[in-house]
């Protein structure tokens, strides 16, 4: 899968439609989670997303060090549900590591994970710091990488 890196600004309405449209999907709908999604956050982020036939089927946003966590970070990392199979949660993650590598210079990166992808994000190069906590009513992890 081919991955396209935009900032807010670049995106099209319709990219940021099916952006949106994901994120409620697994977030909202999928994890039985009301939260608010749209927090005004999307606007300093890279938006790195990967397509197949012309519909975005895997997403996070970055962000540089100091606009979430002191360190770099990833969120909303999200992968459609009919996609899962074909490891496009591991490609998503390779792809938006190289990004804060290669736009901000950065080699750590700080995540809020859910607690039940602690494995997932450990074969990235990421380990837990600190206790668990809830963030809109989903236990969470905060991650760093080694």
């Amino acid at each position: 899968m081919n991955f396209t890196i935009k900032t807010f600004s670049e995106l099209t309405t319709t990219e940021l439609y099916q952006i949106l449209q994901l994120r409620a999907e697994v977030f909202v709908v999928e994890q039985d989670c009301v939260y608010q999604d749209v927090d005004f956050k999307d606007q300093k982020a890279l938006h790195v997303f990967g397509l197949k036939n012309d519909k975005i089927v895997a997403y996070t946003r970055i962000f540089k060090p100091g606009d979430y966590f002191e360190n770099s970070s990833i969120g909303r990392v999200v992968v459609a549900a009919l996609e899962r199979k074909f490891g496009f949660g591991h490609e998503i993650m390779k792809a938006s590591i190289k990004v804060i590598k290669d736009h901000f210079n950065e080699d750590t990166i700080t995540i809020s994970a859910q607690k039940y992808l602690k494995k997932f994000y450990e074969s990235h190069n990421f380990i837990q710091v600190g206790e668990e906590y809830l963030e809109d009513g989903i236990p969470h992890i905060r991650m760093d990488t080694k």
